[in-house]
Formats: C-alpha cells, structure tokens, sequence
C-alpha cells in the first residue's frame, strides 16, 4: 500500500521539476510544463522526494526540448538534479549526448556526462554555419518602353 501511494505521488514529485523559471539551453519552460518519465517501474519516497525509475527508461521534456533514453533514473526533487545511468542517451536540438551516467541539472539546464571506465563520453552537436554577410543588390535597369526616348526633330 506504501508503494502504491508513493506512485501516486509521482506526478506532484515529477511536475516539481518543472516548477522553475530558469534558463536552459533550449529556453526557459512554462510554470507547468509537462515531464513524460515511462519506466518499467518506478518508485517514489515522499518524505525523501526522490523518485527512482528502473528499466527501459524514457523522459520526453518538450518544454526544453529533451528527449533521453537509460536504464535507470533518480530525480532528486530537493537538489532539482535528474541523474541517468546505463547506456544514457540524450537528444536536446538535434544535439546529442552519450554516456553511462548522465546528471541533468534542471535550474541550470545543464548536462554533465561521465564514460563506463576507460571509455569516452560521446557528444554530437549542431553547427550552424556562418550566414553570408548581405551584398548590395545592382541597381535594376528601367523598364523597357516601347516608346521612344529620342525626340526626333523635323527640319
């Protein structure tokens, strides 16, 4: 029964997150935007405010514009930190980041990756390139008229 109510619970721990009115990479979030966390369990310690999510882990944040994928996940509502462990992969952009253990800072917006031992973290980002700067256009030539712009004179 303790676990049943701590799920349902879930929700006012997990919209916590979302309470911020920070900055992040992608922009800032509306006062009560959505956190979709799918797992194929989840627990949830009221009294702790920790939320931990085991198995086949998916977060969609698109107020911030995040999707990640891991084996497990802990939400530390007091700290406002998402940590994400076992093969995490993150997509915010288009930009995306690999590693074994991924910490989401909320109030920052900003991702801290670590490699398994003796391996790197992978990071995959969008470059823009550089627009051209604007050249003058040339003058367009008047407009044909079938009209003479000689004047004959008659002598």
């Amino acid at each position: 029964m303790l676990r049943l109510r701590s799920l349902l619970l879930l929700p006012v721990i997990a919209a916590s997150v979302l309470a911020t009115g920070s900055h992040s990479i992608a922009q800032a979030p509306a006062a009560s935007s959505p956190l979709t966390l799918r797992a194929n369990s989840t627990e949830a310690n009221a009294q702790t405010g920790v939320v931990v999510a085991k198995g086949n882990v998916q977060i969609n944040y698109p107020a911030r514009q995040i999707q990640a994928t891991s084996a497990q996940a802990i939400y530390y509502s007091n700290e406002r930190r998402i940590v994400l462990t076992g093969d995490v992969y993150v997509l915010q952009q288009g930009n995306s980041l690999r590693g074994e253990t991924v910490t989401y800072l909320v109030d920052e917006g900003r991702f801290v990756a670590l490699p398994q031992p003796n391996k790197q973290v992978e990071a995959i980002y969008l470059i823009q390139a550089p627009t051209a700067p604007a050249t003058p256009t040339p003058a367009s030539p008047a407009p044909f008229s079938p009209k003479s712009q000689f004047q004959s004179t008659n002598r």
